[in-house]
């Protein structure tokens, strides 16, 4: 893994607060989710239960994302992702799969304050009604025109995830759904 280079900004104080997390360490996993003996050897370098479709699940170190049928998104601190690959590999063994560290490839951003779903509902087409995401949820899509994956830490935290090269748009175009005085009171 190299060394990241975090272009971090100040964080963007509006209605939501906006800001660019530390690196943290990224592995994307593809492999037959539904197959039971690709699971259980998954599960001997995994410290979480398996997520479910359009989920995600977090013990204290560690989150899987459920990303598509085939393919789980599997965060961890950024010094710990070379072991946690190494182990997958190796726990995995000759089934069919792929591992990639995509750590310095991706970005991710935490929204914080009571408008987070508004803040994203501007810019992503998924129905964040409260009834309807609830904290856990998981979903790849686009924010714009950058394809992202997001979900909800809280009811008043997010978190979302695009790649580096489009990481300062991404930050501004959050700054500016979040921007005092462009509240639409949707849920309130």
């Amino acid at each position: 893994m190299s060394n990241s280079i975090s272009h971090a900004n100040t964080p963007f104080d509006g209605y939501v607060t906006v800001s660019e997390d530390a690196p943290s360490g990224m592995l994307t996993l593809r492999g037959d989710l539904s197959s039971k003996p690709f699971v259980t050897a998954l599960k001997k370098s995994v410290s979480t239960d398996m997520p479910a479709s359009c989920q995600i699940v977090h013990d204290g170190q560690m989150s899987v994302g459920w990303m598509s049928p085939d393919e789980l998104l599997i965060l961890t601190a950024y010094d710990q992702v070379a072991g946690l690959e190494a182990g997958l590999r190796k726990s995995l063994g000759k089934r069919h799969f792929l591992v990639a560290d995509v750590s310095d490839a991706r970005v991710s951003f935490t929204l914080s304050g009571d408008k987070v779903r508004e803040v994203i509902a501007k810019l992503a087409p998924v129905d964040l009604a409260p009834g309807h995401f609830a904290p856990g949820a998981f979903r790849r899509t686009r924010f714009g025109q950058i394809s992202a994956a997001f979900w909800l830490i809280s009811e008043t935290e997010a978190r979302v995830i695009c790649f580096r090269s489009v990481a300062e748009f991404m930050f501004n175009q959050l700054s500016t759904a979040a921007h005092l005085g462009g509240e639409v009171d949707l849920w309130s």
